[in-house]
């Protein structure tokens, strides 16, 4: 179930979110932001009770210190959202897409330094592949890409300060909104920009906001706790990938040589990490039959 979850959030990520957020480009990046958390905390309290009902949550008992870690994640994805949210409204999703091409090299280097996640030969080769194109792309460019690192970095520290944390991704998305929900709430009282505008279509929009954030990243939680760090960074090459597709072929943005050579080269290293997968040369273990049996489970 772990590589489902991934899937579903990556093509989320690289395909639906992005559509929609150029959707609501009459607001701004900080305004949205905001929306998109009040929205979410209701989606998921809500969704909480509901199980909660039905007996199928059990919150985590008793909270361990590595629960206050929350706060940190919290912290990594709304910085992580708020510079989306300025690329998108920008019009600099190829940097976004980057971004995303070079988060997971950061992530399986958080994997292996922090977690001690080793690397077989055939997976290090995996890795120096796709960090060959994304340096090519970035040495290409002529300088160095601050808008994509900041993605690539905040979104790898949510990844791996979720992993840590171990709790049940709705119990954790929801602790994060509601940590973030005080200052949302004072950016929607302190501006202009109304909290629910009189169009129906953008009111709509911007409620919807709470779907396509929450269930995306619950899904990733799901994934990040089934599966190993450095296979969860490389599955993430699908999301930028899909995000690219989605810029030449709908907003009819061009790929200059470097990137292109830089996706050949990602989707190499995507087949060389496959077949050493297929091989079955080490069995992993899924992450829940290890974690916290105070957890809550969906």
């Amino acid at each position: 179930m772990g590589l489902v979850y991934a899937l579903a959030a990556y093509l989320s990520w690289g395909l639906l979110v992005p559509v929609h957020f150029r959707l609501l480009g009459a607001y701004s990046p900080n305004h949205i932001l905001a929306e998109r958390i009040v929205w979410s905390s209701l989606f998921a309290g809500t969704l909480a009770l509901v199980l909660a009902a039905r007996h199928r949550l059990v919150l985590p008992r008793p909270l361990r210190p590595r629960h206050a870690l929350l706060a940190l994640s919290a912290a990594m994805i709304g910085v992580n959202w708020l510079l989306y949210l300025y690329a998108v409204g920008s019009g600099h999703l190829l940097d976004a897409s980057l971004g995303y091409y070079i988060n997971p090299l950061v992530s399986v280097a958080l994997g292996r330094v922090v977690l001690g996640e080793r690397l077989r030969p055939l997976q290090m080769a995996a890795v120096a592949v796709a960090a060959a194109g994304v340096g090519i792309a970035v040495i290409w460019a002529g300088e160095l890409p601050l808008m994509s690192l900041s993605l690539a970095v905040s979104f790898a520290l949510y990844g791996l300060t979720r992993k840590i944390v171990g709790v049940d991704a709705l119990v954790g998305f929801l602790a994060e909104t509601l940590l973030l929900l005080p200052a949302a709430v004072a950016w929607l009282v302190l501006t202009p920009e109304p909290f629910l505008p009189a169009e129906p279509a953008g009111r709509a929009l911007l409620m919807l906001t709470g779907l396509t954030t929450a269930l995306p990243l619950i899904w990733f939680a799901a994934a990040a706790v089934r599966l190993r760090l450095t296979t969860l960074g490389l599955l993430q090459y699908v999301a930028p990938t899909c995000l690219l597709g989605l810029s030449v072929l709908a907003y009819g943005e061009r790929v200059e040589p470097h990137r292109a050579l830089m996706l050949a080269l990602i989707w190499v290293a995507l087949v060389l990490y496959t077949v050493d997968a297929l091989r079955g040369r080490r069995t992993l273990v899924p992450a829940p039959a290890r974690s916290d049996p105070d957890a809550m489970r969906v």
